[in-house]
């Protein structure tokens, strides 16, 4: 739309233009003679061709000041304004060492085209010339479009230093955040693998049996320890590859029956190739919804449903909870990030109890709108 619009402003311009040059010389000339009618032709020509200047602007510089040399040889003493148009353009578009020596020569064929016409006398010729192309003209369209092009540089460069700066300064926020998660969760998580690590050996070399509480926190620790490790990482590299999805769903589901939750996976049609976000929300949503199960819910049993449609993937998770339709929910920010999530997606998501009881959260996911 914006190149149509320019291209009817040049061609716009260009018969203005063309017509100027046209009526100019028609005040001038009485004859119709060949050399008249051919210097008639030139004038036009020379407004017509500016119509290009933007996509070829050094050819319609050589047409314009060839024309404008032509019509001074057949007689006509018309300013070469379409030079000078052509001129601007062509300083814009950055060839000014060509336009500075095409305009030396005409500043030299533009007397002697003079003379041709038919001027015997040295000093009309060069009046005649220096009216029709004075040098200033030339320095102020050169200077004209020199000043418009630093311009536009200017604002290009400024643009890509506000780029370049927005960026840096995400990746200073990003390690930042890395060093600070570093600084203040490593140390703790640490220490709470560790003292789970020495229990369960401890149990374990007096022949004690271990509780079942205690595994379940080893092995929380150590899940914990590889996401944040994860976590970190892809903070410092910028990588968005997830460290977990739809494939370790599994997983989560047999933690939960470590703790005592009979939790249970089906997974309904053709599994294929997700987007790596989707892939990791759908891990998040079953993560989050057993994690509250197991701390909120009271459950004896939990269900995990995913269904691999074409376009979508369905996920459900039920529970034999506490929850009625008369106890409404109160958002936390577990279920508030996975809105988030499926919300990013393009997903819809749906979390609220059941009227037989229990609670159900739903999720739908498109595959074919994430990159």
């Amino acid at each position: 739309m914006g190149t149509g619009r320019a291209g009817v402003k040049d061609w716009a311009i260009a018969v203005c233009v063309a017509a100027t040059l046209l009526v100019t010389g028609l005040s001038g000339q009485n004859s119709a003679t060949n050399l008249d009618l051919f210097g008639y032709a030139l004038l036009v020509a020379g407004g017509l061709v500016l119509a290009v200047r933007r996509r070829a602007p050094v050819p319609v510089l050589a047409v314009t000041g060839l024309c404008a040399v032509g019509y001074q040889a057949t007689g006509f003493d018309v300013p070469a304004v379409a030079y000078l148009c052509a001129v601007y353009a062509a300083v814009r578009a950055g060839h000014r060492t060509i336009t500075v020596a095409v305009s030396v020569l005409m500043l030299a064929a533009l007397p002697l085209a003079a003379l041709a016409s038919g001027l015997h006398d040295t000093g009309e010729a060069l009046a005649q010339a220096r009216g029709a192309l004075e040098i200033a003209w030339l320095i102020a369209a050169g200077a004209a479009g020199e000043a418009l092009r630093q311009a536009e540089r200017r604002a290009e460069e400024a643009e890509r230093t506000r780029e370049e700066t927005a960026r840096r300064r995400a990746d200073e926020e990003r390690l930042h955040i890395a060093r600070e998660l570093h600084d203040s969760l490593t140390h703790q998580i640490s220490i709470i693998k560790v003292q789970a690590e020495v229990a369960v050996h401890v149990a374990r070399r007096r022949g004690e049996q271990v509780p079942e509480a205690l595994l379940a926190i080893q092995q929380a620790g150590r899940e914990a320890t590889r996401e944040l490790r994860a976590t970190l990482q892809a903070l410092r590299e910028d990588d968005t590859t997830p460290p977990r999805g739809l494939d370790h769903v599994p997983e989560l589901v047999e933690r939960a029956r470590s703790i005592g939750l009979d939790a249970t996976l089906t997974i309904e049609g053709q599994q294929h190739d997700v987007p790596a976000a989707v892939s990791r929300t759908v891990y998040r949503i079953v993560q989050e919804s057993l994690t509250n199960i197991a701390r909120h819910a009271a459950a004896a049993t939990a269900s995990v449903r995913i269904d691999c449609r074409p376009d979508a993937l369905a996920i459900r998770i039920d529970d034999d909870g506490r929850a009625t339709p008369d106890t409404a929910p109160v958002p936390g920010v577990g279920l508030l990030g996975m809105r988030e999530r499926v919300t990013a997606l393009g997903g819809r998501l749906s979390a609220e109890p059941r009227s037989e009881g229990g609670f159900t959260v739903q999720a739908e996911l498109p595959v074919d709108r994430t990159s």
